[in-house]
């Protein structure tokens, strides 16, 4: 029996006279993931996107990859059936009993998209529901409340049953909202944050900050292990990793303690910067959320702003810490995140850091050093790292 998966688009379709830039690029995107799994079609028709692999394909796996694609609402793993009743009812008494064993109650909703089709919507459920039962007579109707839907569709090319649909990524496909650069650090916040704006359809890549020998290799490679799991959903990824252990130590030495972790965050941002621009990159994007830690007040988050033109995304903003591990135990990020390795920004940490700092006395403070000067030769550290998309 043949097996496929019906996909549902979720805002694409409210795009109006755009949608077909959307749909080509969520059908882009589905190709390219999934041809590692071998022959798997890809089509879409009235919203919905139809994945067919071909016999031996690994169809658990496929169907894994598909809940990580941006741009899918909804999952259902379906049989195809020659469009008459007899095959769609013999289909049915086939394939549906294996979905309903812990299954009590269930309602057939059928549709028939393909109006040559002789039954109306109304009959094909009444006669579908009847198989259901002849296969299944443990099982009872309910139309208000089921443990599961059964779905018929008559669509132009076949008929398709399934038991039940599974939730996908939703979202917007990635790369269809530009292209985005995240500060990533070896922490939870920043993989979420990347993760947020992967599915509002930015493309992704990310800076590193490392301060070897302060920070160690492995500090690194957990970082890049955080890339992977990112790419899973985001695409493949391009990882600048940078040196501030000069800033770091000129910091130390020249300014004021309390104002410490303020200034590496403006030099961060300003070396980001300049890698975004180059790379075609049109935002910043970090893990931030207002109140976590003493960088991250409102006053905070200002001063650190005032150090570049390009607009800061921080889709963590409003979240709390419990919110944001959710998320991260979701993506498979968590546990990866919360390894003991150090990363920059514990490096020279501050005793009292300024949490409601003033703008004036931290450019007072920056003066101090060479800004542009230490930027650009932070810059010139920059190692390249390309993490490719992993299904």
């Amino acid at each position: 029996m043949k097996e496929i998966f019906l996909c549902k688009c979720g805002e694409i379709v409210l795009k109006g006279a755009n949608h077909s830039f959307f749909e080509n690029a969520l059908i882009k995107e589905l190709k390219f993931r999934l041809k590692t799994f071998g022959s798997v079609k890809v089509s879409h028709a009235q919203s919905t996107v139809y994945v067919e692999p071909s016999e031996g394909v690994d169809l658990d796996g496929v169907f894994d990859a598909l809940t990580r694609v941006f741009g899918i609402v909804t999952i259902e793993r379906a049989a195809v059936a020659e469009k008459n009743m007899d095959a769609i009812k013999a289909t049915i008494r086939e394939y549906i009993p294996a979905f309903m064993s812990d299954k009590r109650t269930f309602k057939v909703e059928a549709k028939r998209a393909d109006k040559r089709f002789p039954l109306k919507s109304p009959e094909i459920a009444a006669e579908s529901g009847g198989a259901v039962l002849s296969a299944c007579p443990y099982l009872r109707v309910n139309v208000k409340n089921p443990d599961v839907i059964v779905r018929v569709e008559i669509r132009e090319n076949a008929a398709y049953i399934s038991a039940g649909s599974f939730k996908g990524a939703g979202g917007m496909p990635v790369g269809t909202n530009g292209k985005g650069l995240l500060l990533l650090s070896g922490g939870i916040d920043s993989p979420v944050a990347g993760y947020m704006m992967a599915k509002r359809g930015v493309k992704i890549d990310a800076v590193h900050f490392e301060s070897f020998p302060y920070t160690s290799e492995r500090a690194k490679e957990k970082v890049m292990e955080l890339a992977r799991l990112v790419t899973r959903y985001s695409g493949s990824m391009l990882v600048h990793v940078v040196s501030l252990t000069k800033v770091q130590e000129e910091l130390a030495k020249n300014c004021d303690e309390e104002y410490f972790t303020l200034l590496l965050r403006r030099y961060m941002m300003a070396i980001a910067e300049k890698i975004a621009k180059k790379n075609d990159c049109l935002a910043l994007i970090t893990g931030e959320s207002v109140g976590q830690v003493a960088s991250q007040t409102m006053q905070a988050i200002a001063v650190t702003n005032e150090a570049v033109s390009m607009p800061v995304f921080r889709p963590c903003i409003g979240m709390d810490k419990e919110e944001i591990v959710q998320i991260s135990r979701k993506i498979d990020t968590f546990e990866t995140s919360i390894q003991p390795y150090e990363d920059c920004c514990t490096v020279f940490t501050p005793r009292h850091p300024k949490t409601k700092p003033e703008l004036l006395k931290v450019l007072e403070q920056e003066r101090k050093l060479d800004f542009d000067a230490l930027v650009a030769e932070a810059v010139e550290t920059k190692e390249e790292i390309y993490i490719p998309f992993e299904a």
